[in-house]
């Protein structure tokens, strides 16, 4: 790997995390828009424009490959059946004032990723990572202790998204086919969803151009993320990307306390306290066990 890039590579990681860490403040300017519909948007605009850019990259064979295995077909049904039910909450969450509950369950992930590893596929964990899933659990116990009604958000989310990582981690497909087969099996959902709605007319136009041009960006704002991690993720190792994905629920703390007006009560603050705490104990860990890095090479 050459230093350019490394830069390059960490250039588009900081963006990838950073788009979706301002991703609430998209949703929120839709705040006037039912939350069913503005995912089924996004399934439909994700998948034309994953079409574009697969036939413009010419990925049809790989996108064929993926429909005709039967395997990462179910697979691809589990996990966009995960991921729609991660945007239903999330953006519900973030329209009904809940962006908290949201940046708490992204925190969360890294930690749940291990449990699940350890749990499903067999995984050990070391003396950091027992500790850092300790401090998490007494976390999450403190927030149910101070937002019971909130912590269905963040444990859906979390648990959701993780079991959404955990299937495309074990299927053979690419992340740029992934994303289309999955929006290609939801889009019929989302469709009819759309014209039960409004009863045969096309929402995005009824609403108006200025409605129906931010509905058409829910595309965009899906798989612009996820190209800039995917290229991220070639060009990293997978230390670095870990740290940069605390960059996302870290932006979203902040817009929930600076620009949406949620208050951050002290059983709140103690327990983002002890996850933090939990995740600096599971980074401390995995830096103390990196092995040495050969020098580079040319890419």
């Amino acid at each position: 790997m050459t230093l350019a890039g490394d830069r390059r590579g960490l250039a588009y990681g900081v963006g990838a995390y950073v788009l979706w860490g301002l991703l609430p403040l998209y949703f929120r300017v839709l705040h006037d828009v039912d939350p069913g519909e503005i995912v089924a948007q996004r399934v439909l605009w994700s998948a034309l424009l994953v079409a574009g850019i697969v036939i413009a990259v010419r990925r049809g064979a790989a996108l064929r490959a993926a429909f005709a295995d039967r395997r990462a077909l179910l697979n691809l049904i589990g996990s966009a059946a995960f991921i729609a039910v991660n945007w239903i909450v999330y953006v519900w969450a973030v329209l009904n004032g809940h962006v908290l509950a949201a940046s708490l369950a992204y925190f969360l992930n890294p930690l749940l990723n291990v449990l699940l590893g350890v749990t499903l596929l067999g995984e050990r964990m070391n003396t950091a990572q027992r500790v850092a899933i300790a401090l998490a659990g007494l976390g999450v116990a403190l927030f149910a202790i101070g937002s019971l009604g909130e912590l269905w958000i963040s444990l859906s989310l979390a648990f959701s998204f993780a079991f959404y990582g955990l299937i495309r981690k074990t299927v053979s497909v690419g992340a740029l086919e992934g994303l289309m087969v999955e929006t290609t099996l939801l889009a019929p959902v989302a469709l009819g969803y759309l014209l039960w709605l409004g009863n045969g007319v096309p929402l995005a136009i009824e609403r108006g151009a200025g409605m129906a041009a931010l509905l058409v960006f829910a595309g965009a704002a899906t798989t612009a993320p996820l190209l800039l991690f995917s290229a991220a993720a070639r060009r990293l190792p997978l230390t670095r990307m870990g740290m940069l994905q605390f960059l996302a629920p870290s932006i979203q703390f902040v817009l929930a306390i600076a620009v949406f007006g949620e208050t951050l009560t002290p059983v709140r603050l103690a327990c983002f306290a002890l996850i933090w705490a939990g995740l600096a104990v599971y980074i401390w860990g995995g830096v103390r066990r990196r092995p040495v890095v050969p020098a580079a090479v040319p890419e």
